[in-house]
């Protein structure tokens, strides 16, 4: 684990609290393209048709750190696909490079400002995809499509419509081994999920404060999940007659609970398919993949109760591996103290995810990166 040196200052916690907002508030700052260079042109195809949007034609985009948005009949909506480019990427036109989907979390969308950082974007060698995966859409294929958010087949428009695409119009290495994909909670899931359900596909997988477990035994995270399809949020905002200050459309429209993977209820195994996507209950299919799993505890839930409250899952999930003699790298900084500057409170926050992607990254790169 990374320590911090001894010369570092100890300052008290509502100074660092705030030292922390303000040092997160600077990693959303737009990156600056390294050098000018010309956008790759990328054609439709495999069921995606770009269209013109606000993320597309937003001025923080640059010609190596763009958006571009695409419509599918997968997928109701338009949907968002960030994609950072090395630095080198137009002085070679036949360099090729692997790639990395990272997934984001719930609520979130990949033109947020997070998804742009330095951490992600100036990690050279790699081409970074960052896919929308909808506010909850929970990077599945749900089981249930006549709801009123419509279509959400999510594991076929990434899998079998954003990869190739991204493979047909960037000058990737089209391998496993040079394939790998990690994602921030909801994405963490997404991650393991797809991991483990298409293992001929990526050699590297990885967790930031993932949603990681899903069985009957980690109800909490279930009805988590739950709570997203059936917009609990938007129900307690609308009966608050705005003495709680929230946003009530972040999950809307309300679906039914068994809209994802089916009933969640724990009753005559009618559970079943959830059990089923459990990434613990998969954890063998990681087999001969590197893996990176990242969390902390919010300072034992005196800070952040959701990351208190998820770590048991990647704690789950770590033991599962070391049962199974699968390796893992596995970085469990707790309150965040010894995690560097912006990890306040080891919270499940952009400032702790920011410090996961500087130990993450040159990992990949490593892994990754064919060798000169």
């Amino acid at each position: 684990m990374r320590t911090r040196s001894s010369a570092s200052p100890r300052v008290s916690r509502p100074f660092k609290r705030l030292l922390g907002v303000l040092a997160a508030a600077a990693l959303l700052m737009p990156v600056a393209p390294a050098h000018a260079a010309q956008r790759p042109a990328l054609t439709d195809q495999f069921g995606l048709t770009q269209v013109s949007s606000a993320a597309s034609t937003a001025s923080t985009n640059t010609d190596t750190n763009f958006v571009i948005t695409v419509t599918t009949p997968q997928v109701a909506g338009e949907q968002n696909i960030r994609i950072m480019l090395p630095s080198d990427y137009a002085a070679h036109p036949t360099k090729r490079y692997p790639v990395l989907y990272f997934l984001h979390g719930s609520p979130d969308d990949p033109s947020s400002a997070f998804y742009g950082n330095a951490a992600l974007a100036d990690a050279e060698g790699i081409i970074k995809v960052v896919p929308d995966g909808g506010n909850r859409g929970w990077y599945a294929n749900w089981v249930n499509q006549n709801t009123a958010a419509g279509a959400a087949n999510w594991e076929n428009f990434h899998i079998n419509q954003v990869i190739p695409f991204i493979d047909a119009n960037l000058r990737t290495i089209a391998t496993k081994q040079a394939r790998a994909i990690a994602g921030i909670s909801m994405g963490g899931f997404g991650a393991f999920h797809y991991a483990q359900r298409h293992p001929d596909l990526f050699s590297q997988v990885g967790s930031l404060s993932g949603d990681l477990e899903l069985g009957a035994n980690q109800m909490s995270l279930r009805l988590v999940v739950v709570a997203s399809l059936t917009n609990v949020t938007g129900a307690i905002c609308a009966s608050s007659s705005g003495t709680v200050a929230c946003d009530g459309n972040a999950y809307a429209p309300g679906v039914d609970s068994d809209a994802l993977f089916g009933s969640p209820y724990p009753v005559l195994n009618a559970d079943w398919r959830w059990n089923k996507a459990d990434p613990v209950a998969n954890a063998a299919k990681l087999s001969g993949m590197g893996i990176h799993i990242y969390i902390g505890n919010g300072d034992g839930g005196v800070h952040d109760v959701r990351e208190w409250l998820i770590e048991s899952a990647s704690v789950h999930m770590k033991a599962k591996l070391d049962s199974l003699g699968i390796p893992v790298h596995y970085e469990n900084y707790g309150n965040g103290a010894d995690w560097g500057t912006y990890c306040v409170g080891g919270g499940h926050e952009i400032g702790c995810w920011y410090e996961d992607l500087l130990d993450l990254m040159p990992r990949l790169q490593a892994s990754l990166t064919p060798a000169a």
